[in-house]
Parts: C-alpha cells; structure tokens; sequence
C-alpha cells in the first residue's frame, strides 16, 4: 500500500509499538506489580511510582496515554495528586482505582477530572476493556491535533478530521484532482461533509486566491435558481427593478459548488452544461454572451446513473460532471474516525461556549461507536454540541446523548441508583441492562450479540453468568 500524506504519523511517539503508555501510581506493591504484568502481558508499555509525588516526577520525565491512580495513599491523596495532573495536562486520561467504592468518592474523582473510577478488587477483563477505551480515546485527542498539523500544512484540509483508509483515500484523491482544472463530482449521503472536500479542492488548487461560491441547488425553484446562477438584466421579470450579476460571475477565476445538483430540472440542467462546455452564458432577458472561468465542482446524494435511466437528469451532462468522481463514505463505514471527531467536536464547541477542554466519557463513547449515524458527520456533530451545551462537569457523559442512541435503560441504571450504591454495583447494573437489551434485540441469539459487541463470544458468555442474566429461548421461555 503507497504511503499516504499523513505518513503513518511514524516516530510521533516512543512507545509507538507498543498498545500505549501506561502510569501506575499505587502505594501497595503487589497492587503494582499485578497490574504491571496484566498490562505488559496485553502489550502495554507500563511505568510505576510507589507515591504520588513519584508519579508527578514520571510524569515530568514522559508522555502517557493514561495514569492508574489510587485513591488512598499516604501524605498526598489520589484526589490532590489528580488535581495537579489536571493543571499541567488536562488532556491525560486518568483511572481512579480504590478499595473504597462509594458513589460519593466516584462523584469527587470526576468532578476533579477522572476519566474512569475502578473498584478494588477489580475484574481482569472489565479493568482491560476500560483502559483500552482510556488509551484509545487519548491518542485520539492526540492524532486529532497531529491530523489538523499535518493536513493544514501539506493540504490546508483544516476542518476534515479523519484516519479511516476511505478517509485517508479521499485525501490522497483530492490532492491528485485539485491542481486540475477538471469538474469533479462529489456523491455521497446527506451530512458526509461533501462542501467540506469541495473547500479542500478549492483550497489546494490554483483558484485558491479566487472565490468559492457555493449554493443549493435543490433549494430554490427554477427560475429563482437560475437568476441566482446566470443573474437578470432589469425588466427581465415583474420584481426585477435592477440588473443583478449571478453567481457564475462572482465565482470568475474561482470555483463554483453545485450542491444536490441531482435536483435541478432538465431546463436548468442544459443551461448549465452550454456553460461547462462554451465558458459563455446570458443574462435572464440580456442578449449579450459573458465569458467566465469557472471551475466547476458538483454534489449530490441521490444516484445520478439511476437518474437518467429515468429520464430526470440529462445524460450529456452527467458525463461532464462525471470527468472525477469522489466517493465520500457514510459514517458507519469509517467507526475508527468516530473518536476523533468526537473529540473534535467537543473542542470545537467547548472553545465557542467558553469553556475548557471536555472529555468525553468511556461510557459516552461506547453507544457512539455503536450507533449507525444515518445523519452522518452532521448528526454527530449536533449530538456533540448539544451534550457540551448540557454538560455540568468536565466530561461528556451517557445521560447526555439522545434516548435513541443509548437506550432508556442505561440512562436509568446511572440516574437511578440507591444513594447508598457502590460505584461498582451502579456499573455492573448498567452493563446487565445493556447486554439484557442487545440480547432482546438478537432475539437471545448470544452469538449475534456478540458480533454487535465486537467480543468474542466465550467473553460474553463470561459476562452473561457473572452478572446473572437469564437467557431466553426464542419463544419467549427461560
């Protein structure tokens, strides 16, 4: 496989091979010791300090994607120890592990910026499935910040996040098709960015000092469209009282998007190819020809092909349009860029409401993985803005996503809880109603189930008898 633009991101960091960094700061040695093995065994690059003042000299010493921190220990406490954590990287994934598991000290660790709150004696498997969503929300954050770098100063593709191969493939295409003169069609579902990488192509192509002119073609009737695109001289129509240039002449030397051109109607549509192939048009009611240079890049969300076949698009024109084609993928075909732009929203709005950084939570981030995002980028983008709008804390939590998304059942499993309840216990019942839910959804077929987890099957066999959930046949019986 080529390398592509963003070169891997090799050498960013030491332990690079390894699944991540891993601090563990714990007063108790063989609490040290046993976690340093399960890490090391998993292929964690693991680090350990007996205090925390050890610890804060580690820190000092190299970057972590994420601290294991007890809570009770000698001289400086978890909780004083994570607040200084906080003030020199607000960014670092932090567990709280302790043997006292009051949902009161769990309140305290998040308030002062916890990513997680772990119980003593911990489960081997829960303990590795939370410090992988740890580490792999940081380097997220992390790779979000080193994307933007690399992308804005080879490509100037700013506001495109994403590390996806059908990401990382889009890249590399619009850097080949920008230089051009070439049309260039954009297909993809509503909300995949399509204006976005018409930007990008504008940005990185000769034009770049000209205008991008962008407008919704599908938005307007014909004859207001095309006196928005071609412009009218006075008396053309009842209401036109003054000659308006259109948006062809504005873009001149620049770059025109036509967005949802699967839309216009078939008048429109041949005015607009004598356009792509003379460079000359009319006014409405002129008689003098103007000449433009005009690049011309076009999106829809509808199948252009399909739409000849039935005689609602020109055929002509769509092989004009068609010179390049670009692809852009649903959400749900790239769930790996998911975290990153998460996070990326996140910031975005947090910095637009003026407040610091927001993390977003281990348990926030599972149902996002899962979801299907039938509104793609967009719908996750006003998903985000809404629960950083709602947010208290520091963290974007589960109860602040939409009901459809998590289901009511895990949102009443942390809303609910008896105030005397363990932070583990709260856990263990979240997780019994989710899998109890996506086993229902399965019709009880555990290895289904499991597929939708992305588990194997024999851990969630696992789960299902220590949180003692009773399997149902298909017909209804125990």
């Amino acid at each position: 496989m080529p390398e592509t633009m963003l070169g891997r991101f090799d050498g960013l960091r030491d332990d690079a091979a390894s699944l991540g960094a891993v601090l563990i700061v714990d007063d108790e040695a063989a609490i040290r010791e046993s976690l340093q093995t399960l890490l090391e065994l998993e292929g964690y690059s693991v680090d350990t300090a007996a205090d925390g003042e050890e610890g804060l000299a580690r820190l000092a010493e190299r970057p972590y994607d994420l601290v294991l921190l007890d809570f009770a220990m000698p001289e400086r406490n978890g909780i004083e120890v994570l607040q200084e954590i906080r003030e020199r990287d607000t960014e670092l994934a932090v567990i709280m592990i302790t043997a006292y598991g009051t949902v009161e000290n769990a309140v305290n660790a998040m308030q002062a910026g916890a990513t997680n709150f772990i119980q003593k004696p911990w489960d081997n498997e829960k303990l590795l499935a939370d410090v992988r969503t740890a580490v792999g929300q940081r380097r997220a954050e992390q790779e979000v910040i080193q994307l933007k770098r690399a992308l804005k100063q080879r490509y100037n593709f700013e506001h495109i996040v994403g590390r996806s191969e059908p990401m990382l493939r889009i890249f590399d295409l619009v850097a080949q098709v920008a230089p051009s003169r070439s049309t260039v069609l954009l297909q993809g579902e509503s909300g995949t960015g399509k204006e976005l990488i018409a930007k990008a192509i504008h940005m990185n192509s000769p034009r770049k000092d000209g205008p991008f002119v962008p407008v919704n073609t599908g938005s307007m009737p014909t004859d207001l469209l095309e006196s928005t695109l071609f412009g009218h001289v006075k008396g053309a129509f009842t209401s036109a009282i003054a000659s308006k240039k259109g948006l062809f002449e504005m873009a001149n030397l620049g770059t025109l998007f036509l967005d949802e051109i699967g839309t216009m109607g078939l008048e429109t549509q041949a005015k607009i190819l004598r356009v792509l192939q003379d460079r000359r048009f009319m006014h409405l009611g002129g008689v003098n020809e103007i000449q433009v240079d005009v690049r011309i890049i076009a999106a829809t969300n509808v199948d252009l092909r399909q739409q000849v076949k039935e005689g609602k698009f020109r055929e002509d024109l769509f092989y004009r349009l068609n010179v390049i084609t670009v692809d852009l993928p649903p959400l749900r075909q790239r769930k790996n860029d998911i975290p990153l732009l998460a996070q990326h929203f996140a910031q975005k709005f947090a910095d637009e409401n003026g407040r610091p950084p927001l993390h977003i939570s281990t348990e926030a981030m599972r149902p996002l993985l899962d979801y299907d995002w039938p509104g793609n980028v967009r719908e996750l983008e006003n998903v985000i803005e809404r629960a950083v709008v709602l947010a208290n804390g520091s963290s974007l939590t589960i109860d602040l996503l939409p009901d459809e998304m998590v289901g009511r059942g895990a949102k009443l499993a942390l809303m609910e809880h008896r105030p005397d309840a363990s932070l583990f216990e709260i856990m263990e019942d979240c997780e019994r109603r989710i899998i109890t839910d996506m086993l229902e959804k399965s019709g009880w077929n555990q290895t289904e189930a499991a597929e939708q987890f992305r588990i194997p099957l024999s851990t969630l066999n696992q789960k299902i008898k220590r949180l003692n959930i009773e399997i149902k046949k298909k017909n209804g019986n125990k």
